[in-house]
Order: C-alpha cells, then structure tokens, then sequence
C-alpha cells in the first residue's frame, strides 16, 4: 500500500462522450488550438505511440487528431503506474524501447525532468507557446532545471472529500454537502467525525478505505513536502512530515480504516459493497467511483477536504528523445493537451483540467454528475484549484512518498509499532537519496 496511485482507469464505455464533448466544444470556439497545424502535405504514413499507466480516456481524441493527420497511425499502450515508471526509467537509460509519447505523473515528473537530455525539448517545436494556458505551478512541473520543456500538463488533482449518503444517514449524520463540509474544517475534526461514524456503524462498514492518500493529502498541503526547494530530502526535519504520519496513526489507532489497500481487488470490492464511508476523491477519483460502484448512483456526493486544498495526481505528456517522429509526437501531445481536449476529458470522465481559463467556462464551472447526486462538480473541483498553494517536487518524489506509505501500511498491517514504523521510514528514505 503505497501512497502513489497507480493509472486512472477510464470505463471505455465512456469515450464516445469524450468525442461527443470535443465536438461541441470546438464547434463553439473554446480552448486552444487542438493542434499545431496538421500535416502540411500528404505524407508517408507513420506509427506513434503512446506509453500511459492506465485509461486517460484519449481514444476518441486519437480518432479526432487522425482527422487533420489521416497519415498517422496511433497505438496506445497500457502499464501499472509502477510498472509504466519503472520501465520509462529503464527505456531511457538502454536509449530504446519508449513510446513516442510517454505519460509521466507528478509523483515522478522531477525525476525525468533533471534528465532533460533524454527528452525532446519542446520549445523546438514552438509549444514554449503555450505556457500561458497553464497555470504557473503546473507548466513549471514540466520545465526541466536547464530551461527545456520536457512535457505538458494534462490533468491536475485537485482534492475534495467522496462519501456515502446512506451510510451517513444510518448513523444519524448530515447527508448535505455543505453541511458534511461543515463537520471537518480540519483533519482533527475529520476523525472526531469518524469516531461518530464509528459507534454506529453499519456491519461491514469503516469510516474510510486507508489511510495511504490521506497522508498524501495532507502532506500535500503543506508548504513544504519531502523535499525543500533546494532537493533536500526533509522527512526527518519537517514537522509537517511528521504531522501527517502522526494523524494518519491516530486514524488506524481509531479503527476508522477499512485497511483495505487502494488500487487492490479488494479496494474495487468495497466500492461494489459500500465498505467504506469517506474517500480522498481527487477528480479523477470521481470516474474510479463510478465504475466500480455501479449500484449506488445517487448514494455518493462529493464535499470539502479537510485542511481546504491540496492536489493528488496530474499528469504530463513528454516525447522521449528516441522517438523517429518527435515533430508529429510534439503536435499529438499539443493536441491531446489543448484545452479543448482537457475540458472534453473532463466532461467525459472527470480529470480536471490544468487550463485556468477553462475554469469559469459554463461548460465547466456549471457541469454536475447525477452519479453523485447532482454534485457541482465543476464548481467543487475549480474552487478547490483556484486555492492550490503549489509544493515544491524533488528528483525522487516518488520514491520518498513509496517509503513513506510502506512504513504506513506496515502499522496498519500490525508488522510494526508506529515508532518502529517510522524509524525505518527514515532510514528507506535515507537509502533512496
């Protein structure tokens, strides 16, 4: 159970309302250009490919770029996202075997981004363009220390607080949105709210999951993080650290958790049966929910997070330097993150769009899910990143954040003492330096 999550994965089901959404949307002039010109003659017909870790949704979007590059050939391929990281690692190092396009998420961008020699740089290809679209935080998660721009941003995750309608009612707490986001302003109240839960709860139910991205969740919303802005590695001196570790220890002292480990069969399982009362629910979250919860439409709702901010997951596209078609590589991931395609993705299946000006747009700030019921969605995930306070990320965030969430998941496991737990936490984290 580590705090890094593996791809978002995407119903298929759900992709003709990918390309029905582009369609509207570029019909009525929002968003960016989706691509940077097309192919200016017939061309030799050539193969891209694109490496991700799980379902982004980008069928349809492949269908629609084919549409102005009919000469190109498109293949996705689909990793575990710690295999997809381990592989890209291992792909660049060798010089062969990466995709054209290669996904990389923000637990991992800043190890590839100190490798800008093993990546396409951008600003070659004219995308320096688009930096403007971004917000800053994000399109500087791409750039690499030389200057270089080693990928664009596609989603960000922007955090809110999933729960159970019914399950809350059962135990007589409010089932109102605003009144649910009232009951935790803070995590110490989050759990003082699970203990609630806890003395009344349905057989078969806990208060949450695990507590792996919640401690994610909250360091995320710290100033600093893992790491300082000078890429020293400061679990063992930020107290923020600590904090988080301490108050997810409280929870699984509390015996809120569910200890059923995120990304697992047992996790699908749960949503299936309503195991559990509270998840962290990033928006991309909100698809995972949908799926694997297909008899409770209507029984979820989104509020809040405790704390009020923080960003869980993202994505960017980068092209290796090993591509043979790194210009039409370059004008695939322009397409592919356009806002024009960031806001069809987002309607379709919930990845929020790193784009700000996309957020007072109707089609985003007024889109409501039924499954949650009726939930502003666009609203509850543009307030919460407009009040992101972006977190310094180190070379080997990834990493670090994995030592962290073992040593958690051994507590919860009943393998070690939280203080033993830590010790070695420290120690793993010394060892990925």
């Amino acid at each position: 159970m580590g705090i890094p999550r593996p791809g978002r994965r995407v119903p298929r089901l759900l992709a003709p309302m990918v390309a029905a959404t582009l369609l509207t949307l570029t019909a009525c002039g929002g968003g960016s250009s989706p691509a940077t010109g097309g192919s200016a003659a017939p061309a030799e017909k050539i193969k891209l490919t694109v490496g991700l870790f799980g379902d982004f949704g980008f069928e349809p979007l492949y269908a629609e770029f084919r549409k102005t590059h009919p000469n190109i050939e498109i293949e996705e391929r689909q990793a575990a996202y710690a295999d997809h990281h381990t592989n890209l690692a291992a792909h660049l190092a060798t010089g062969a075997g990466a995709a054209d396009v290669e996904g990389i998420e923000v637990g991992f961008i800043s190890q590839f981004t100190a490798q800008p020699d093993r990546f396409q740089d951008l600003r070659q290809y004219g995308l320096d363009k688009r930096q403007s679209d971004y917000l800053d935080w994000k399109w500087q998660q791409g750039v690499a220390p030389n200057g270089a721009v080693v990928g664009l941003g596609t989603d960000i995750g922007g955090l809110a607080m999933c729960y159970r309608t019914d399950l809350f009612k059962k135990v007589g707490l409010p089932t109102d949105r605003d009144k649910v986001s009232a009951l935790w302003p803070t995590w110490d109240q989050y759990i003082e709210t699970g203990k609630k839960f806890a003395a009344s709860a349905p057989a078969g139910t806990k208060f949450f999951d695990s507590p792996g991205e919640i401690m994610r969740a909250i360091i995320a919303q710290a100033p600093v993080g893992v790491y300082d802005a000078q890429d020293n590695v400061v679990v063992a001196t930020n107290p923020d650290v600590k904090r988080a570790w301490d108050l997810s220890v409280r929870m699984i002292q509390e015996n809120l958790s569910a200890k059923i480990g995120a990304w697992t069969p047992e996790w699908n399982t749960g949503f299936a049966k309503g195991s559990f009362a509270t998840i962290i629910c990033p928006a991309w979250m909100t698809a995972y929910i949908q799926d694997q919860a297909k008899n409770a439409a209507g029984k979820w709702d989104i509020a809040t997070v405790p704390g009020g901010a923080g960003n869980a997951g993202g994505t960017h596209l980068t092209v290796p330097k090993q591509s043979k078609h790194p210009k039409e590589a370059a004008e695939l991931v322009d397409f592919l993150t356009s806002a024009d395609s960031q806001a069809a993705v987002f309607t379709a299946i919930g990845n929020f769009p790193s784009i700000p000006a996309l957020y007072d747009k109707p089609e985003i700030r007024d889109f409501t899910k039924d499954f949650f019921n009726g939930a502003p969605v666009g609203k509850i995930y543009s307030d919460a990143a407009k009040n992101l306070k972006p977190q310094h990320l180190g070379p080997k965030e990834g990493d670090v954040r994995t030592a962290i969430g073992n040593g958690l998941g051994r507590v919860e496991q009943g393998k070690q003492a939280p203080e033993q737990a830590w010790a070695q936490v420290l120690k793993d984290v010394e060892n990925v330096k």
